[in-house]
């Protein structure tokens, strides 16, 4: 099946700053895909020209089987965004935030009414249709804003950083209501910071930092590819890390966050083993997560100097 997208050599540039550089990947239809990194990243960078609003400084990129380049208007047509900002009209009710939106793509006032009463159901906000968007809390807000984007019923829903500033009950109602889209036939890629959401929704994903890719699959795959099964994590006093190191440097993968130490236990490798190595107190073993990857692949360096660790 040919990709619904697919990005060869994606790159853009602000003068002689490489904000993404030569990006190449592929998502397939009715997949959540996400793209992962850190502050500055290129991850919104990259959305924005997925969804039409940066244009390309190089490369090719195709949607639902249209260059990008030469059919964006039609592309337009076929997707739902939802940026960080809401972007909600303060001077509108709930319902009218949606039926304006409607009303942009022409649809006629019976149909977006319809539509927008449709989707405000979806998003348990039936009961606030009447009410100023200003009485919404925030996870209203962003579904509110998940339901505008949902209006001309697009194959491709694009969401950065959908739950930021949520409450855990807000985060979990909108993820699951995500997968229900996907459920429908709608494929999603998101960006977001949350390592707990991405490994939740998404199928595949990629984590870029400095505009490349450094590394992209599916998100338990890449745990244990890149971590192991468990990490086995500790504190140490600072007098005592060098002591701690020269135990395991040349024996186990492993990180250094101030006074804590994670070692990652590998696919055929039991924790106990490496716990006889440890001498604290102070151990915790938990199930490797995305968390770990995220931060072995684009955070601290382990080899790094002890000036730049503590």
């Amino acid at each position: 099946m040919s990709p619904i997208i697919e990005a060869r050599n994606l790159t853009k540039s602000y003068g002689n700053f490489l904000a993404v550089k030569n990006l190449n990947f592929s998502i397939q239809t009715n997949e959540c895909f996400g793209i992962l990194g850190p502050n500055g990243a290129g991850k919104t960078t990259t959305l924005k020209m997925l969804y039409g609003t940066s244009p390309l400084s190089k490369g090719d990129l195709f949607i639902m089987g249209m260059n990008a380049r030469k059919n964006l208007k039609t592309i337009k047509k076929e997707i739902g965004v939802v940026s960080q900002d809401n972007g909600l009209d303060p001077d509108f009710t709930v319902l009218d935030n949606l039926i304006v939106y409607g009303r942009y793509f022409r649809m006629k006032s019976h149909e977006a009414k319809r539509k927008a009463k449709e989707l405000l159901r979806f998003m348990h906000l039936d009961n606030y249709m009447d009410m100023p968007v200003e009485s919404l809390s925030g996870g209203m807000k962003r579904r509110l804003t998940i339901a505008r984007a949902l209006m001309t019923d697009p194959k491709i829903l694009f969401l950065d950083e959908p739950t930021t500033g949520l409450d855990p009950q807000a985060r979990l109602w909108i993820w699951e209501n995500l997968l229900n889209l996907k459920r429908k036939g709608v494929t999603l890629v998101l960006t977001t910071h949350y390592m707990e959401e991405a490994e939740y929704l998404c199928d595949r994903l990629f984590i870029i930092d400095k505009g490349d890719i450094l590394c992209e699959g599916v998100p338990s795959d890449l745990i244990r590819s890149t971590i192991g099964s468990e990490v086995v994590e500790f504190h140490v006093e600072m007098n005592d890390l060098e002591y701690h190191l020269k135990k395991i440097r040349d024996r186990f993968d492993y990180q250094i966050f101030n006074n804590r130490i994670r070692l990652f236990v590998p696919i055929n490798q039991q924790a106990k083993d490496i716990i006889s190595e440890v001498t604290s107190d102070n151990i915790v073993v938990r199930r490797a997560s995305l968390d770990d990857v995220f931060l072995k692949v684009a955070g601290y360096d382990p080899t790094s100097s002890m000036g730049d660790l503590l």
